[in-house]
């Protein structure tokens, strides 16, 4: 059974639209790629939290960048079936102890040409988690909830092109950038529920140094990927 906390995503998930989570729709010509990604909500001690994945760090794209688990959507799968793939892939996941309820518009990103639908989903039956392949993934990570609905560990980002956009700070000492396309989708959807505090001006922080290589030039980054069969 799904927890109450959780009831306002589920509800604001059936009528959120692509306007709602981006600017960016694809062209009629553009003949995107297809990915999925995986929000998969659960609950530790901490309390209610959200998995997500560390690239590794000497990736040709996007290196160190959190995101969420998922990737390509293969030939004959669904996006639902290619979340849970890449999720079981990335951090060993159990895909049989994951209750999908929902699946958001599908997102255009424009550098990549990646068309990209995020799940929701509920861990109903949890399973260990963890690095699978350390050339692909630096860590895996369940960030409490309330880092990311309270104005304590939110921050803008800005990356040298001069895009600017939402980010948080995450992991223990809080030296962790969460932004680009992931830290987007959380906060327009958590605002778009209600679950996020109103945070005035919050303080700029600069792009990571390792985290450059293959960053963004326009206003939505791609998520994390594996080279060549990720957004």
């Amino acid at each position: 059974m799904r927890p109450e906390w959780l009831r306002p995503i589920e509800e604001g998930a059936g009528s959120i639209s692509v306007h709602d989570l981006t600017a960016f729709l694809p062209p009629e010509d553009s003949d995107p790629r297809r990915g999925a990604v995986l929000m998969l909500f659960g609950e530790a001690d901490h309390g209610p939290d959200l998995l997500l994945i560390e690239r590794a760090h000497h990736m040709r794209s996007h290196p160190g960048q959190i995101a969420f688990p998922g990737g390509s959507i293969d030939p004959g799968e669904t996006a639902r079936e290619a979340a849970l793939r890449e999720a079981w892939e990335e951090t060993g996941l159990d895909p049989d102890g994951v209750d999908v309820f929902a699946e958001l518009p599908e997102l255009w990103l424009p550098p990549s040409n990646f068309a990209v639908t995020p799940l929701l989903a509920w861990w109903e039956v949890e399973s260990p988690v963890g690095v699978v392949d350390p050339d692909e993934v630096h860590a895996v990570y369940r960030v409490p909830i309330r880092d990311l609905v309270g104005p304590d560990h939110r921050v803008q980002v800005r990356h040298p092109s001069g895009w600017v956009g939402p980010g948080y700070l995450i992991g223990e000492r809080r030296d962790l950038v969460l932004w680009g396309f992931t830290a987007g989708i959380i906060a327009r959807l958590l605002d778009y529920v209600g679950m996020a505090e109103e945070v005035t001006d919050p303080p700029m922080r600069e792009l990571p140094t390792h985290m450059l290589q293959g960053g963004p030039t326009r206003t939505d980054a791609a998520p994390p990927s594996r080279d060549g069969d990720r957004p």
